[in-house]
C-alpha cells in the first residue's frame, strides 16, 4: 500500500504540513513535510497484512495507522502529539471521527521525560557533533604502527621514527611476547631477509602485531611497546566520522560551517524548542506548536549563540521543567483505557 492507494480508496483521516512550516520557523528553503492518519480496509486490518506505517523515499511524507497513532499519542510521543495539536492552518484534510481525539485526552506528566528527555539527547548529539567538526579525523587511517612505541631509558619515540633512524622496514621484524608484561614485546631484525619473520602488522588494516618464531641465539634489538586500547578508540572513531561524513546533510554541514561556532546550529534550535514546548504543557496543560518566538528560535539556527550560551539556556529551562513537573495539574500519564474505548468505538463506525 502506498499514500496514494490511502488517499485514492478514501481511507485518509488526518493530513497537515508538518516541520518548520507547523512550527512558523520556515524560511525560503524550507522543504515541506506532510504528516498524516489512514485506516486500513476492514479485510486487511483483520487479517495478517496490518501496515502500521506508510512514507515516501525520502521520509518527508509519513502516514500513521490509527492504532499505531493513538498508540503513540498515549506514549506522548511529541512528533506525534505536535501532529494531533497543529494549527489550523496547517490542516490540509480532517476526517470528523478524528475530532474524538483531543489533544487534552493524552498532554500528561509524561510530557517530561519525551519532551524534555528527548531534548537532551539531541544536547548530547550536538556534543558529539561539535567534536566531529573541531577535530576532524584526516582520511588516511592510521595503522598498529602509529601506535608502537620503542622504549629508550626512561622514555620511548614512535616506532616509525626508530625504522626510519636504523633504515629498518617493519617486515622485516620480528617480535615476541614478554611474559607479565601487558603490551610488551621484544623486537628482533632480520637484515638479510633469510629467517621469514613476520613483520610488525601483517596488513594495514590489522588489529594486531604479528609475532614471529625467533631462532635460539637471537639478539633483541629493542623493546616495543604497543598502545592496544588507543589504537581500538581511534578505529572506532575514525568509522564513525567517516560515516557520518558519508551520511551528513552536506547543505546543513556548510551552514554550520558558516557561522563557526562549531555546532549544530538547527539541532540546538529545535532542543530549545522542545524544552520550552515541555515547560509550557507543564505549566498551562496546552501544545502551542507554532513558536511565538520565532526570531529567538531562528537566531539560535543561524549561529549567532555561543554553544555554551545555549547549554546554560537549557540548563535553566531543565531546572523550570523540573520545578513545573512537581506543581503541575497533569495526570502521571494519559488514561489507557478511556482512549482505547475511543479507539474501539472509532473503529466499530468507520468498518460499520
Amino acid at each position: 500500500m502506498t499514500i496514494k492507494d490511502i488517499k485514492q480508496k478514501g481511507l485518509l483521516l488526518f493530513e497537515c504540513i508538518s516541520g518548520s512550516k507547523a512550527y512558523g520557523l520556515n524560511t525560503s528553503t524550507s522543504d515541506t513535510d506532510l504528516r498524516g492518519v489512514y485506516y486500513l480496509p476492514k479485510a486487511q486490518f483483520y487479517g495478517l497484512d496490518y501496515i502500521p506505517q506508510i512514507s515516501n523515499e525520502s521520509s518527508d511524507e509519513v502516514y500513521y495507522e490509527l492504532g499505531r497513532f493513538v498508540e503513540l499519542l498515549i506514549k506522548n510521543n511529541p512528533n506525534i502529539l505536535e501532529l494531533l495539536a497543529s494549527p489550523e492552518d496547517c490542516i490540509l484534510y480532517r476526517h470528523p471521527i478524528l475530532n474524538r481525539l483531543h489533544i487534552n485526552l493524552f498532554l500528561s506528566k509524561l510530557c517530561k521525560e519525551t519532551f524534555a528527555g528527548y531534548a537532551l539527547t539531541q544536547i548530547k548529539k550536538a556534543r558529539g557533533y561539535k567534536k566531529k567538526i573541531v577535530n576532524p579525523i584526516e582520511p588516511v587511517r592510521k595503522s598498529v604502527l602509529d601506535f608502537c612505541f620503542i622504549l629508550q631509558g626512561y622514555h620511548s619515540i614512535p616506532l616509525t621514527e626508530w625504522l626510519a633512524q636504523h633504515n629498518f622496514v617493519q617486515e622485516q621484524c620480528g617480535l615476541i611476547n614478554m611474559p607479565h608484561s601487558k603490551g610488551l614485546y621484544a623486537l628482533f631484525y632480520d637484515t638479510d631477509n633469510t629467517l621469514h619473520y613476520r613483520g610488525i602488522m601483517s596488513s594495514e588494516l590489522a588489529n594486531e602485531v604479528s609475532l614471529s618464531s625467533i631462532p635460539k641465539g637471537e639478539k633483541e634489538l629493542a623493546y616495543l611497546f604497543f598502545n592496544k586500547e588507543n589504537y581500538s578508540s581511534y578505529c572506532k572513531d575514525y568509522k564513525e566520522y567517516w560515516e557520518w561524513v558519508e551520511k551528513r546533510n552536506e547543505a546543513r554541514y556548510l551552514g554550520n560551517a558558516t557561522h563557526g561556532k562549531g555546532y549544530d546550529a538547527k539541532n540546538m534550535m529545535h532542543t530549545i524548542r522542545l524544552l520550552q514546548v515541555a515547560e509550557e504543557i507543564l505549566t498551562k496543560g496546552t501544545l502551542q506548536v507554532k513558536r511565538s518566538n520565532r526570531e529567538e528560535l531562528l537566531s539560535i539556527k543561524a549561529g549567532d549563540f555561543q554553544y555554551d550560551d545555549l547549554l546554560v539556556m537549557a540548563d535553566a529551562l531543565m531546572n523550570r521543567i523540573e520545578a513545573a513537573y512537581s506543581t503541575s495539574q497533569l495526570t502521571p500519564y494519559p488514561d489507557k483505557e478511556k482512549i482505547e474505548a475511543i479507539l474501539v468505538q472509532m473503529r466499530e463506525e468507520l468498518y460499520g
